[in-house]
Order: C-alpha cells, then sequence, then structure tokens
C-alpha cells in the first residue's frame, strides 16, 4: 500500500479534545474522519478548526435528501477540501449522479454508504429489505459504481466481495475495524486492520481502539507497524 490507510474517528462533539486527538495522531495516520455529531454542533467554521493542519479529512455527514438538496449540500461542503465526503446510496441513483455532478473537478472524492456497520441480516429484515446484509450491500456497491460516484463505505466482511464485483479502481473505505483483542463495542461486523487490507480495503476508519487508548499515538502507530 503506498499511503498511509488509517483514518482515525474523532467521534466528539468538543473542539478542544478533537484538536487534541488531531495533533496527538498527526503522524501516525492518513486522515482524519470528523462526523455528524460534530458538525451539528460546530457547522463548517468547527470543521475547519479542528481540522486545521490535517490536509486529509474525511466529513463523513451521510447525506440522504432529494437530488436538488444532496448536490447543494456537497456544493456547500466543498470550500472545507474534503478528501472523501460520504452520502447514502440507498438516496437512490439520482441522488449518487447529483453529487457526483456536484463536486465538479474538486479532489473530493463522493462515497456511497452502503449498510452500517451497526446492523445485521436481523436489522435489515426488521426494515423490509430482503437477503443477507452481504448481497445488499453488493447491489448498492454496484448502484453506486454505475451512477458516477467514486466508492463506497462497507463493513471489512464485504470487501472481497466487492472488489469482485466492482474491480480495483472503485474506493473502500472501512469501518468496523479492531485490532486483535479490542472490544467490539456496538460494531456487528468487524474485522482486524491486517484482515481489511489485505482483502482490498483503501482506508480504514479506525475510532475507540485509537481515541480512547491511554496513548493515542501510540496506538495508531501500532496499528500501522502491524500493516507494514
Amino acid at each position: 500500500m503506498n499511503h498511509n490507510p488509517i483514518l482515525v474517528a474523532i467521534d466528539t462533539p468538543e473542539i478542544a479534545q478533537a484538536r487534541r486527538l488531531i495533533a496527538a495522531t498527526a503522524s501516525s495516520v492518513g486522515g482524519v474522519k470528523l462526523g455528524l455529531e460534530f458538525f451539528v454542533a460546530h457547522g463548517p467554521a468547527g470543521i475547519k478548526e479542528a481540522a486545521a493542519g490535517q490536509p486529509n479529512l474525511f466529513l463523513d455527514l451521510k447525506l440522504h435528501d432529494i437530488p436538488n438538496t444532496v448536490a447543494g449540500a456537497v456544493k456547500s461542503a466543498l470550500p472545507l477540501d474534503p478528501l472523501l465526503m460520504t452520502i447514502h446510496c440507498t438516496g437512490g441513483p439520482a441522488m449518487m449522479k447529483a453529487a457526483a455532478e456536484a463536486r465538479g473537478n474538486a479532489r473530493t472524492k463522493i462515497l456511497g454508504v452502503t449498510i452500517l456497520t451497526s446492523l445485521d441480516d436481523s436489522d435489515l429484515a426488521a426494515t423490509g429489505q430482503n437477503g443477507p446484509v452481504a448481497t445488499q450491500v453488493v447491489r448498492l456497491a454496484k448502484l453506486a459504481q454505475a451512477s458516477g460516484i467514486d466508492g463506497i463505505v462497507c463493513s471489512p466482511q464485504e470487501v472481497a466481495l466487492i472488489r469482485e464485483a466492482c474491480g480495483p479502481k472503485f474506493l473502500l473505505v472501512v469501518p468496523g475495524i479492531r485490532p486483535a483483542g479490542a472490544a467490539i463495542g456496538d460494531q456487528k461486523r468487524v474485522q482486524t486492520p491486517r484482515s481489511a487490507v489485505e482483502a482490498g480495503a483503501d482506508y480504514l476508519v479506525i475510532g475507540r481502539p485509537i481515541t480512547e487508548a491511554p496513548d493515542p499515538a501510540a496506538a495508531a502507530k501500532a496499528i500501522l507497524t502491524e500493516l507494514s
């Protein structure tokens, strides 16, 4: 792998804590993920302040609305210069195409969220979606690729299937990463960092195993060492 694949997930609404964690891990990770909780608390200005000095921002807002609204939201986010940002695949092909067109020539890659890693087959069945999680994830990945976006977010358990279905250039960003021995927490579909990369993941989204460690920088370096 020719880049550092670790995106540290900063899941806090506190600017001071976010800045501390981002600074502590800056030399050991390939980027930083800031999501909906932080964005709602502080808006674009807070994102810009917290991520200052980290060139690779993963803006994880999981946009899901009518195509025109999502396109407008993508355009509004581009001044933050995110490396990656997310929409929901279940918004449909017109919404995904609108997001891709709104991105224009910016470096930002648009990712479609397939099935959240907190969900399993029984959760899908409860919402009326047929078939196992893996089948639905591959279906959504193919739809995302056909709609012109750059890649998807999926659990590590579906990486190999999507690589086979969508080829080597489709970007795969993978949460649900837990080093051996780490607590699973509220995730249901997880793997170790090395297993996910070997299956074909491009980026690994890792939060609590790094941010809740006594020494976040050391935890991130240990994962990077395992990968290399």
